[in-house]
């Protein structure tokens, strides 16, 4: 088992400039001085919400600078949906507006976002250049894949990434077929009862990974779609009625996560 800390952290909202756009951001960093690897947060469809912001700090905890900047600030700036203890997980609301902006979102418009996101972190004097990492889930699991494919990035986390292999966010080559240029490592996690990403769909990931030989590893939970959310059951008890809860499947993807950033960053 990776051994885990909980060091003092400071947190604080930021803005990453990309070309005339200020790019809200949650930034989580050790207090203590020094230099430290560095990881991209990418979050779900629901914005820089308290989840987002909860595994952004267990990150720096861990010894990292952790920052999770918003992937709507074109269409949405500000916008964050949090989970409802009435819904075990997320409302109908949350879903209907976070799908809405999740679809106006572009390729490109995100890789800059991603890019830009790289050179601020690369501006801050405790940040390791060569030491970057990122992480995902859903829609940041497809963000983080995306992401794996720049040389900066040398460790990727991505969870249960949708449209991986059909989509690209407006343009014609899905993101899978950008496999090849993935240099650094990449865990991919996904769930066997997964409504939104099916095993078909995994499998052609870890195919295409082995293919290409990039270094990888696969991990398949029985679990549903967003079963990270359960490594905060304490904080959130309702998630332990939502059918996507297992109570294994978090605790050890957050192993091989620290595993991941451990050996690379």
């Amino acid at each position: 088992m990776v051994e885990t800390t909980n060091i003092e952290i400071h947190t604080s909202y930021v803005k990453v400039p990309n070309n005339g756009l200020e790019i809200d951001a949650y930034l989580a960093q050790p207090a203590q001085n020094g230099t430290f690897g560095a990881v991209i947060v990418f979050p779900e469809i629901f914005g820089i919400n308290r989840n987002i912001r909860d595994i952004t700090e267990l990150i720096a905890k861990q010894g990292y600078v952790a920052i999770a900047p918003a992937m709507y600030q074109r269409t949405a700036p500000g916008f964050e949906a949090d989970f409802s203890p009435k819904d075990a997980g997320y409302s109908p609301e949350a879903y209907r507006l976070g799908l809405e902006y999740y679809q106006q979102v572009k390729y490109q418009e995100i890789f800059s976002d991603i890019q830009a996101a790289i050179a601020y972190l690369k501006t801050l004097s405790n940040v390791k250049d060569d030491a970057i990492g990122v992480i995902g889930f859903c829609f940041g699991g497809h963000v983080a894949y995306m992401a794996a494919t720049l040389p900066d990035i040398k460790a990727t986390a991505s969870f249960y990434g949708g449209g991986i292999t059909t989509s690209s966010y407006g343009e014609e080559i899905p993101t899978i077929n950008r496999t090849s240029e993935i240099q650094g490592t990449i865990y991919a996690f996904f769930g066997t009862r997964d409504a939104l990403v099916s095993q078909e769909e995994n499998e052609q990931i870890e195919a295409e990974l082995k293919k290409h030989q990039i270094n990888h590893r696969v991990f398949r939970y029985d679990a549903g779609h967003g079963f990270f959310a359960g490594f905060f059951k304490d904080q959130y008890p309702f998630i332990t009625q939502n059918p996507i809860y297992n109570p294994e499947a978090a605790p050890d993807a957050w192993q091989h996560v620290l595993e991941l950033f451990q050996n690379h960053l």
